[in-house]
C-alpha cells in the first residue's frame, strides 16, 4: 500500500509542474492536511512488519532472508529521506502565502519532488523484493521433500500416467 501511495503522489506532483506558484502552493497545503498521516499510517507498520519477516527468515540465511533484509534497508532509506528532505520542506510549505509564494518556490518544489522520487523508487523496489521473497518462500515450501511414491514420478499422475 505504501509504495502505491507514493507512486500516486508522484504522478500527482508531476502534474502540478504545469501550474504557477500560487496553484502549486495551495494544492501542496491541501495535500499536507492529511497525506502525511496516510504516509505514516502505511510506512510505520511496513517497517516492523518487514523486520519481523527478516527475523523469521534469519535461520535459513537463504534468498528469502536477503531479499527481506534488502527491502527493510530500502524502507529505512525511505524513512531517512522523508525525515531529512521531505518533512522540512513540508513544514516550510505549510507557512507559504498562497497569494505570494516565496521567490524560490520552484527550487523547493524541485528538491521535494527529487527526494520524493528517490523514496518512491526505493519503496517500489522494496515492494518488489518482498514480493520476490514471498514467491521464493512459496516455491520452497511446495517442493517435494522426498521421492514420489512407487509407480509415480514428480511429473506424472497415478500409476505413472502423465497429467
Amino acid at each position: 500500500m505504501f509504495a502505491g501511495f507514493l507512486v500516486t503522489v508522484l504522478v500527482f506532483e508531476l502534474s502540478l509542474r504545469d501550474f504557477d506558484a500560487s496553484v502549486y502552493t495551495q494544492v501542496r497545503q491541501v495535500e499536507l492536511l492529511r497525506l502525511d498521516d496516510l504516509a505514516s499510517a502505511t510506512l510505520l507498520p511496513a517497517l516492523p512488519a518487514t523486520a519481523i519477516l527478516a527475523a523469521t527468515a534469519v535461520r535459513a540465511r537463504g534468498r528469502t532472508f536477503w531479499l527481506t533484509v534488502a527491502a527493510f534497508t530500502l524502507l529505512l532509506s525511505v524513512l531517512v529521506t522523508t525525515v531529512v528532505f521531505n518533512l522540512p520542506i513540508n513544514s516550510d510549505q505549510l507557512h507559504w502565502n498562497v497569494q505570494a509564494p516565496p521567490a524560490d518556490w520552484a527550487s523547493a518544489r524541485n528538491r521535494w519532488q527529487i527526494a520524493h522520487t528517490v523514496r518512491t523508487c526505493a519503496a517500489v523496489v522494496a515492494f518488489g523484493l518482498l514480493s520476490a521473497a514471498a514467491m521464493s518462500t512459496t516455491h520452497t515450501s511446495h517442493r517435494p521433500s522426498q521421492a514420489p511414491p512407487p509407480g509415480r514420478t514428480a511429473a506424472s499422475g497415478p500409476a505413472g500416467v502423465r497429467s
